[in-house]
């Protein structure tokens, strides 16, 4: 989720945001008293070799007038797609087909968002530098915002594992003006179900977006500096084996992550949505209009992609459902 917004922008757009929407916020605290329906167990598994971009729908624009737009997340239970505007320190909500209203501000300028098990809005706070957790009447609580001691950099995306391990990346990409860092690297960490926090990886230029495999035994992690995007064996108590090379160029930047329920991998890059095979070999691209920051699946059938990018929202119709 890569964001250089000048000061001055970044001053003018939180200027005076200090509102919480309490309707959306009570909305969503009631739909967190019952399990959301998660990415890890919204589809069946489809053929491998299907080819998701045959077919496709065109890419067309839900909204737009924001600043930076990141980290969308479907809610399923709701029937609804979360997502930020980062620099504008709100997290809007959409209903479909275009109905965009504020569903908090403001937000600690939350990039990247997720679900728990249970439903949850797990949030990545760059300027909180911090992964909060929305409990089910609304309380907003950390995660993890320290390690051994030292502040993280600026939280940046997150996804949840089905026993309820969190994994994000920590560039410096969100950290707040005048504030200096504490880790002299940029990590991908993981908490554990009862909340400790372990440094997984400490290998990246700027550890980016981040998404599991539909069995959840691979986790990605693109890296926006160096443009490429690495894989980790992921065991069965959660950590992370040694990484490999997935894909070795982008050919640009490298962002949000999204993979679908055969296993093709989505990434945001500077050239559009690429999407790969489950080995690496890639499909094709997604061309978008403005430069994609992130992607979800959405819908009832989960066979949506909606895509963030600069200033916009972005959804294009795909044939094999989503996962994550």
């Amino acid at each position: 989720m890569t964001m250089r917004i000048p000061a001055r922008v970044v001053r003018a757009a939180v200027a005076g945001l200090a509102i919480v929407t309490a309707v959306a916020v009570a909305a969503w605290c009631s739909a967190c008293t019952a399990p959301d329906q998660q990415p890890h167990q919204a589809s069946q598994p489809a053929d491998a070799e299907l080819n998701p971009l045959v077919a496709r729908g065109e890419v067309e624009k839900v909204s737009g007038g924001f600043t930076f737009t990141e980290g969308p997340v479907w809610l399923a239970s709701r029937g609804v797609l979360l997502f930020s505007d980062v620099p504008a320190d709100t997290i809007n909500q959409l209903q479909p087909p275009a109905t965009i209203t504020v569903f908090r501000r403001p937000t600690g300028r939350s990039n990247g968002l997720g679900l728990d098990p249970q439903g949850r809005l797990i949030a990545s706070e760059g300027d909180n530098r911090r992964v909060s957790r929305t409990l089910a009447e609304g309380t907003v609580v950390t995660v993890a915002d320290r390690w051994q001691g030292k502040r993280l950099n600026s939280p940046n995306d997150n996804i949840t594992r089905s026993d309820g391990t969190i994994y994000f990346t920590d560039p410096p990409y969100g950290l707040p003006p005048g504030q200096a860092r504490e880790l002299d690297f940029q990590g991908v960490f993981r908490v554990d179900p009862a909340g400790t926090l372990h440094l997984e990886s400490r290998e990246f230029n700027r550890p980016n977006g981040v998404a599991l495999s539909p069995d959840e035994k691979t986790l990605y992690v693109d890296d926006t500096a160096d443009g490429l995007v690495r894989t980790f064996p992921v065991r069965p108590d959660g950590s992370l084996g040694a990484s490999t090379i997935f894909v070795p160029s982008t050919g640009g930047g490298g962002d949000g992550i999204a993979v679908d329920g055969a296993g093709n991998v989505y990434v945001a890059t500077d050239g559009g949505v690429k999407v790969y095979r489950p080995s690496g070999a890639l499909w094709g691209t997604i061309p978008v209009p403005e430069v994609p920051s992130n992607c979800t699946f959405g819908g009832a059938d989960r066979k949506t992609l909606y895509i963030t990018a600069k200033t916009s929202l972005y959804r294009v119709a795909l044939r094999i459902p989503g996962f994550s």
